[in-house]
């Protein structure tokens, strides 16, 4: 192995230039006289299907801007494998995602603040984070904020099929809202994205371009993790830097008050493994010295699982009929063209749904997120026919999987295993909410277009049969979270405190979605934005 050649000393190092890295970047260069150091694996953001919104489609999948991982064979999807899509560009995932702002709910961080004992988690508490750096189109009010990096706007587009199908919902007894995010997200609208006139607004452009003028930034792309740096003294273990590779070169990086992880729910814990940091059997399973045993580097990951229950219409105006001939797909361009609207301008899903999967459920434990298009599965052509797409998800499931190094290359894709569906509660509420999804199918405001269920098929009724459909049909929606969840002190599972300071380590953070004990219920970009905030105090104290 060749040795590393030293880059030199910076105040702090960002591992992943993704959501929350960008954060972390901008927050911590800031501070007068403070050199930060970036290390992203991808390159930059100057894709131009980065930029514009229908470009998702590109990306994912795409090595350009993807990790391109896939999933373990799934026994709860009938021994499938998915793909599984994590940013690897300057942005992160912010670069490939589906846009949707969306917090959660109160009570997530609530729970959060119960689960580590830190209040400073607890809704009230987080909710002015989220305004700090929101810029909000309907301008400030209690629940948002304007002048902020993260631009939030209206969709540029609207469909007949999707207003019939919220006018559905109410007519089931589900009501139309104009917010998501104020604690409770109960109720039928369109969702609100990160945009800006029409383009794509990621973290890249929002944190780092002015943080790069600064001069206290140096950010790095191209450039692979290989392990932390960990060192030994009398007051203990503490990571001083990290090791990396970039331009056919090896470098080490030291950090002179903190490293901190933000690599994603799948990054950091696989760069904690391979620095010595995990479960003891796994280390020695492929012969990596420990650093520090911690069975819960990996463990406890959540992901929404969303159920794509698919109805041909019939007189609908769909994303099908309007892209079925190069005509059509001139006349979308040229409407993006001249004006950024249309279905170029589009998120994979405009109109959102919350509500309970049964009436026992003390709030919505079930997303919708509906779409006017169709397709037999992600990355084939959309189906000649109209149709549109009911994708739901358990807000809360209450399985588990788990990341894992699958060798001692650091270059090796880890092995994720979801575990979806394991447990009898989240099949249940899978069965419930394909239920849930005809009723609002056969509500009087849709017959006009007299729906008929394609997927996963009208005749499967039972609770045994609904469950194997959700099987059939489940797909990730990317939203994987967890692995290295902060708890209290009691909680041997918890890999960091409720500062985010991984326990065990001194100088080492972990700031990005394996943090959350449990999965936010929502989409979960914007919330590691608001972890980032949170742990860019916590930082800038802890060295004032």
């Amino acid at each position: 192995m060749t040795s590393s050649e030293s880059i030199g000393t910076f105040d702090y190092i960002i591992i992943g230039a993704g959501t929350a890295g960008c954060v972390l970047a901008n927050r911590l260069s800031q501070r007068k006289g403070s050199q930060v150091l970036l290390i992203e694996a991808g390159g930059k953001d100057d894709y131009v299907w980065v930029h514009i919104p229908v470009g998702y489609l590109y990306c994912i999948d795409n090595p350009r801007t993807d990790w391109r991982y896939k999933t373990e064979s799934e026994p709860g999807l009938n021994g499938r494998r998915l793909i599984y899509p994590r940013g690897k560009v300057l942005g992160g995932c912010s670069s490939i995602n589906g846009m949707i702002y969306m917090r959660g709910q109160r009570q997530d961080y609530d729970d959060w603040a119960s689960v580590t004992g830190d209040d400073r988690w607890r809704w009230d508490n987080v909710l002015p984070i989220f305004l700090r750096s929101e810029d909000h189109h309907a301008g400030a009010n209690p629940f948002h904020g304007v002048g902020g990096e993260w631009r939030v706007e209206k969709q540029r587009l609207r469909w007949d099929i999707l207003d019939a199908f919220r006018e559905a919902a109410a007519q089931t007894g589900i009501q139309t809202v104009s917010d998501f995010n104020q604690g409770d997200n109960e109720g039928c609208g369109y969702f609100e994205v990160n945009q800006k006139n029409g383009l794509r607004w990621n973290t890249a452009k929002a944190f780092l371009k002015s943080s790069a003028r600064q001069g206290a930034l140096t950010i790095m792309t191209g450039c692979h993790v290989e392990k932390l740096i960990f060192e030994k003294n009398e007051s203990g273990l503490r990571c001083s830097g990290v090791e990396f590779t970039g331009g056919a070169k090896r470098w080490r990086a030291t950090a002179h008050h903190e490293t901190v992880l933000a690599a994603g729910a799948i990054g950091s814990p696989q760069i904690l493994q391979h620095s010595g940091v995990g479960p003891l059997d796994l280390l020695q399973r492929y012969q990596i010295t420990p650093t520090l045993v911690h069975e819960g580097v990996g463990a406890n990951l959540q992901d929404h699982l969303q159920l794509r229950m698919v109805f041909k219409v019939k007189d609908a105006k769909t994303l099908n009929t309007m892209a079925n001939s190069w005509w059509g797909k001139a006349a979308i361009a040229a409407e993006y063209l001249v004006n950024r609207t249309g279905p170029m301008s589009m998120a994979p899903s405009q109109l959102g749904l919350f509500t309970r999967s049964d009436p026992a459920q003390l709030r919505a434990n079930i997303q919708y997120h509906v779409q006017p298009l169709s397709l037999e599965r992600f990355g084939e052509p959309l189906h000649a026919f109209p149709a549109f797409t009911a994708s739901v998800c358990n807000l809360r499931p209450s399985s588990r999987g788990k990341v894992e190094i699958a060798g001692a290359d650091p270059y090796l894709a880890p092995k994720i295993s979801l575990n979806y569906l394991a447990t009898a509660e989240d099949r249940r509420v899978a069965a419930d909410a394909i239920r849930i999804t005809r009723r609002i199918a056969q509500a009087p405001a849709l017959q006009r277009y007299a729906p008929e269920e394609l997927k996963p098929g009208a005749d499967l009724a039972s609770d045994v049969e609904l469950e194997k459909a959700a099987g059939d049909i489940g797909t990730t929606i990317f939203h994987p979270v967890g692995t290295c969840k902060m708890g209290a002190a009691t909680d041997p599972a918890a890999v960091v405190d409720s500062e985010l300071r991984v326990r065990g380590v001194a100088g080492l953070r972990v700031v990005d979605a394996s943090i959350m004990p449990t999965i936010t219920s929502g989409n979960c970009n914007s919330p590691v934005i608001m972890i980032a905030e949170r742990a860019s105090d916590l930082i800038l104290a802890a060295h004032a």
